[in-house]
């Protein structure tokens, strides 16, 4: 059994959700490729960000998915007490709790053995933030 643990410090981005699966492989890809049969697991630390996978060729999904928890969950509410970050911080915490900040995807053959649409998204829920860390951990034989 191998087993590699990593931090990945990703670049800052805008609020959205952002395809990250090349800045993950640039790093990672070398540990990658040493396994046959195993799993890459991805933490973020962060409250205020997700994690999640989906369709990695249209923009206009990760636009809608934008869009759509900007409508579930939006700023301002009247009962929201956690307000002294900004009206985008108390969403922010409710978004990365409801999406999550992990994942797991499996490694075959040396190679992420993701769907043909399928992308590693950082979806970003600040209006501001800085660069997000990652704890990647590799497991395989």
């Amino acid at each position: 059994m191998k087993v590699f643990q990593k931090r990945i410090q990703l670049k800052p981005r805008s609020r959205g959700f952002h395809l990250i699966d090349s800045e993950i492989l640039s790093v990672l890809k070398r540990e990658i490729a040493t396994i046959e049969q195993g799993t890459l697991h991805l933490f973020l630390k962060h409250t205020s960000a997700s994690l999640a996978l989906g369709e990695n060729y249209e923009r206009e999904v990760r636009d809608d998915l934008e869009s759509f928890f900007n409508e579930v969950v939006s700023e301002d509410k009247p009962y929201y007490t956690h307000t002294y970050e900004g009206s985008d911080d108390m969403p922010a915490h409710i978004k990365s709790v409801m999406i999550g900040v992990s994942l797991t995807i499996p490694i075959t053959q040396g190679e992420l053995n993701l769907g043909v649409w399928q992308g590693i998204y950082l979806n970003e829920h600040r209006n501001h933030a800085n660069s997000r860390e990652l704890v990647v951990t590799i497991m395989g034989i």
